[in-house]
């Protein structure tokens, strides 16, 4: 499962659509940078978060995701409490190949200020914006800057292409947009 360089993903991107907007070079006077790169693509973070917030004694359930447990913001940048989690989601949208499995990792220079990424795998024919969990590790607030490159999707092609993608499971992700809680 060879990993997809940058002109393959220029090109799936430019004749296929697999990631709109797409940013051709990477982007970075002035910002945490964004755009293609050698074997991946460094995406942004949308300017929507849902931070989450203890106010309201909710206890978060995966099963029964209660809206008190967080706080909306519409800014350019988000200030993630100390040990304090934030729902987010990509500027892109994507839409994957049948034979191809997407991996996101966050980027170095927040890795470095103690914000963990997580997202789990991109699965083949999934498509929608990317819902991005950012964690604060640290004793102190803090930001995340909106509209600038959070962080990386690496790009598996698979030998063949699988049986049953996402898509023909009806996954409940699907073509997802905005932020997206947590479904059963």
């Amino acid at each position: 499962m060879p990993i997809m360089p940058d002109s393959w993903i220029r090109e799936q991107a430019t004749r296929h659509g697999m990631i709109e907007p797409f940013v051709e070079a990477q982007k970075r006077e002035g910002v945490i940078s964004y755009g293609l790169s050698s074997y991946g693509y460094d995406a942004r973070v949308a300017p929507e978060f849902k931070i989450f917030t203890n106010i309201d004694n909710a206890v978060v359930d995966p099963k029964k995701f209660d809206a008190t447990s967080f706080v909306d913001r519409e800014t350019d940048v988000c200030v993630i409490p100390p040990n304090s989690f934030v729902l987010a989601r990509t500027v892109e949208y994507f839409r994957i190949p049948r034979d191809v499995l997407v991996v996101c990792l966050g980027k170095s220079t927040y890795a470095r200020c103690g914000l963990i990424v997580n997202v789990t795998p991109l699965e083949p024919e999934w498509e929608g914006h990317v819902t991005l969990e950012i964690s604060n590790t640290t004793p102190l607030p803090a930001k995340v800057y909106a509209n600038e490159g959070l962080c990386q999707f690496l790009f598996f092609q698979g030998a063949s292409p699988c049986e049953v993608s996402y898509a023909d499971r009806a996954g409940k992700y699907m073509k997802q947009r905005g932020v997206t809680l947590a479904r059963l």
